[in-house]
C-alpha cells in the first residue's frame, strides 16, 4: 500500500492486530537476575495486552529471544552497533533470527582473534546457529558476566589440552568450557564493550601505626623497692 493510501490510524490498527505478549513475569525477573540489569536501565515488564509495537516513550523494545538463542549481552559491543549503523535500523527493527546471527558471526571472529567487520559480515556463509556457554562469551569478549578480579579465567580444553574456542560451536564431544589460573601479568580480566573497561584493582592497604622512636639515652626510670613489678612510676613533673 503507498503512503497516500494508508489511512491516518493505520499505525494503531497495526500495533492492536499483532498478538499480545505471552510470557509471564516470573520469567521476565529471572531475565533480570539472570543478566544483572542494574535499577538505573528502568527496565519494565509490557502490561496486560501490549506488544512488542507499545513501548513507552523514552523505551526500546527488546525481544526475550535477542538474550536467550541470540547471545545478546548488554552492554552491547561495538560490532552490533556498526552493523544496525550500516544497514540503518533500529535495533528494535531486528528480528531474533537476525540477532542469532549477527552474534555468532562475532563470537568465531574472535575466537579466532580476528576483527570483526561489516565487510567480513557481508561475506557471510552457512554458519552453525547455536546458543553458546555464558563462559565462552566472556573468553571472547562478549559477555561482561564475570567477576573481574577473579583468579581464575574462562576457556575450553580437549583432553587438558587448551583449544581455540572456535570449536565451541561446533559442540565437540571431547570438548568442555572450563577456567584455569590467570597468568601473572593478567591484572584483572578485560573486554572490549563500548569503550568500557573495569577500573584496575586497588590494592589492599593494610592498617599502619605509627610509632615515636625511643631514646637510647634517656635513663629508666626505677621503680622503688617495695613496688610491685609492672608498675611504671612517672616524677612530679
Amino acid at each position: 500500500m503507498s503512503t497516500k493510501e494508508q489511512p491516518e490510524d493505520s499505525s494503531e490498527e497495526m500495533s492492536a492486530s499483532l498478538p499480545p505478549l505471552k510470557w509471564s513475569k516470573e520469567i521476565f525477573d529471572s531475565l533480570v537476575k539472570n543478566f544483572k540489569f542494574p535499577d538505573a536501565w528502568g527496565v519494565r515488564y509490557p502490561e496486560e495486552g501490549q506488544t512488542a509495537a507499545d513501548a513507552p516513550a523514552g523505551y526500546i523494545t527488546l525481544f526475550w529471544d535477542y538474550f536467550a538463542d541470540g547471545n545478546f549481552r548488554l552492554p552491547t559491543t561495538r560490532f552490533v552497533l556498526d552493523v544496525l549503523d550500516y544497514y540503518k535500523f533500529h535495533i528494535s527493527q531486528l528480528h531474533p533470527i537476525g540477532m542469532v546471527r549477527i552474534r555468532h558471526f562475532e563470537f568465531l571472529c574472535r575466537s579466532m582473534r580476528i576483527e570483526p567487520t561489516i565487510n567480513r559480515f557481508r561475506d557471510l556463509k552457512d554458519i552453525p546457529s547455536i546458543e553458546l556457554p555464558e563462559r565462552a562469551l566472556v573468553a571472547t569478549g562478549m559477555s561482561l558476566h564475570w567477576k573481574m578480579y577473579r583468579e581464575d579465567k574462562p576457556v575450553y580444553m580437549e583432553e587438558d589440552t587448551i583449544v581455540s574456542l572456535y570449536v565451541v560451536a561446533y559442540k565437540r564431544e571431547k570438548g568442555r568450557m572450563t577456567t584455569i589460573p590467570k597468568g601473572a601479568d593478567e591484572e584483572f580480566w578485560r573486554v572490549d564493550y563500548l569503550g568500557i573497561y573495569p577500573e584496575k584493582k586497588k590494592k589492599k592497604r593494610l592498617p599502619t601505626v605509627t610509632i615515636a622512636p625511643e631514646k637510647i639515652d634517656a635513663p629508666r626510670a626505677q621503680a622503688p623497692k617495695g613496688e610491685k613489678k609492672g608498675t611504671r612510676c612517672f616524677s612530679e613533673s
